[in-house]
């Protein structure tokens, strides 16, 4: 686990240092695949579920699950998220990260840096026992108190010898109350938190793939695989500098 998440996390943040107005998205993504390529990583969207690409890369008002194309060049100010995924030796790391690809001409900073903060102050809640309701409960009330809000419909979630392994906890991002687990200790998850400037779903476009919201809110990701114990997690994919 520590050797897969090791290299999705460097590979997520030298292609967030590598994006650059005017590059398309396949461009990053080849950029992606060749640096976990030198680790001897497999792309896990590719490897467990056929998707056309090797990273997720989203832009703007799509939240997650993007497919990098020759066509969506990246431009000054644009809200881009990177999702990274790879088995290597038979166990998964996933993280992802939105950021700002140089000014901040549409005013995102605050929606990026909360959900920033917010995954951080989850994190901190992480440990063996606890209800996973509550960590939703967190992440739902700290995004309101800055003034956004949760998508509901996107979860962090376990993983191990598969990308979305056992235990299934559903980690959402809103407190669930018919979820009733609790972490386990020496459990592994990624947790993520997609926090949004109004929306609360987002929706399938036509390429099967791309989530996006349908009132044009924008939406940040940030997501870290920690092993869960009785006390603070440890934090697998911690060198991709989020």
């Amino acid at each position: 686990m520590s050797k897969a998440s090791e290299a999705v996390g460097a590979t997520l943040k030298k292609m967030r240092e590598y994006a650059k107005p005017g590059m398309s998205t396949r461009e990053l993504d080849e950029y992606g695949y060749s640096l976990l390529k030198a680790y001897g990583a497999n792309p896990a969207p590719k490897k467990e579920y056929g998707f056309p690409g090797w990273t997720c890369i989203s832009v703007n008002n799509e939240a997650a699950h993007g497919i990098p194309t020759d066509k969506t060049i990246l431009k000054e100010g644009d809200l881009v998220n990177i999702d990274v995924s790879a088995e290597l030796n038979g166990y998964f790391g996933d993280n992802g990260s939105s950021f700002i690809l140089g000014r901040d001409i549409q005013c995102l900073a605050p929606l990026v840096e909360a959900s920033r903060q917010i995954l951080y102050l989850a994190i901190n809640k992480i440990k063996g026992g606890v209800r996973v309701s509550e960590i939703g409960a967190l992440i739902e009330m700290e995004a309101r108190k800055r003034g956004f809000t949760t998508i509901k419909n996107l979860v962090g979630h376990g993983i191990g010898l598969k990308l979305h392994d056992e235990p299934s906890y559903e980690l959402a991002n809103y407190p669930d109350r018919f979820n009733r687990k609790r972490l386990r200790k020496n459990t592994v998850v990624a947790l993520e938190t997609f926090i949004s400037t109004k929306a609360r779903y987002v929706y399938p476009m036509h390429d099967g793939w791309t989530m996006k919201t349908k009132d044009g809110s924008f939406v940040a990701q940030h997501e870290h695989t920690l092993i869960v114990t009785d006390g603070y997690p440890i934090i697998l994919t911690g060198n991709n500098g989020i």
